[in-house]
């Protein structure tokens, strides 16, 4: 098991792309500390608050930690998610466009949240730094990819895509170290639990969502539709240790 670091040559955005880690517990926020955030669409005037987002976040922590980085396979780490993504997907949970799975636990705890209530917890778990996982090196004993390490199968699409098939490399959306997007709300990807991320692309690939979330919905869809089993989980692997370079190592946030 190894960590994986993102230092391909000729990468050039990668720098821009880096973020800190190495945080295992949730950091209180300065009342000056500027947030990273962006407003929604229906009332671009309104800013999420981190530090009020702190104190609203406590029915959070059991499932995605006190900052975000889950400890359990199930729940998604959360930790340095675009404010704007972690908000619309609570709108979705209230308002009954996301159901499918898992994702209809959060149903109630998003039903009393207000719009600034969103904007807020949104903010507060994106001012917290994400830690890393690892992934499998493990050789892989069979099959097309043998021989492989199984983190590398999902490196390459990662990284490269699969144009023979039409899928672009993730790294397009999700970015280099997997730090997301804020503009178009994409999440951040990068120390993410492997079986989270291999549950989810198995829901893309099987079409499973409903009616109201088909616009968020289907750029994944058809993305994961041809990925073979070995494929989602190789990616699970390898996004689960992506992290940023930097001058130290950091504590995994899996505990392993």
């Amino acid at each position: 098991m190894r960590l994986v670091r993102h230092g391909l040559v000729g990468v050039a955005c990668l720098a821009l792309a880096a973020v800190a880690y190495a945080q295992s517990t949730a950091v209180a926020v300065p009342d000056n500390a500027p947030v990273q955030a962006a407003p929604l669409d229906d009332k671009p005037a309104t800013w999420g608050d981190a530090k009020a987002g702190q104190a609203k976040a406590g029915a959070c922590a059991a499932c995605h930690g006190l900052d975000g980085n889950a400890m359990q396979q199930n729940a998604p780490r959360i930790a340095g998610m675009p404010e704007r993504y972690i908000a619309q997907q609570l709108g979705m949970f209230k308002h009954g466009e996301r159901t499918t799975g898992l994702a209809a636990i959060m149903a109630p705890y998003a039903a009393p949240l207000s719009n600034q209530d969103m904007r807020d917890v949104g903010a507060w778990f994106a001012s917290q730094q994400a830690g890393s996982g690892v992934a499998d090196d493990t050789l892989i004993a069979s099959g097309p990819n043998k021989g492989m390490k199984f983190y590398q199968v999902g490196e390459k699409l990662y990284r490269a895509g699969d144009t023979a098939r039409g899928i672009p490399a993730c790294m397009a959306c999700h970015g280099p170290s997997g730090a997301g997007n804020p503009g178009p709300a994409y999440p951040a990807v990068h120390g993410q639990a492997s079986a989270y991320v291999a549950r989810r692309l198995e829901e893309y690939r099987a079409g499973t969502t409903t009616a109201k979330d088909v616009a968020h919905f289907n750029l994944m869809a058809s993305v994961a539709k041809t990925l073979t089993d070995e494929e989602i989980q190789s990616l699970g692997s390898y996004v689960q240790g992506l992290h940023a370079r930097s001058a130290g190592t950091s504590k995994p946030a899996s505990g392993h």
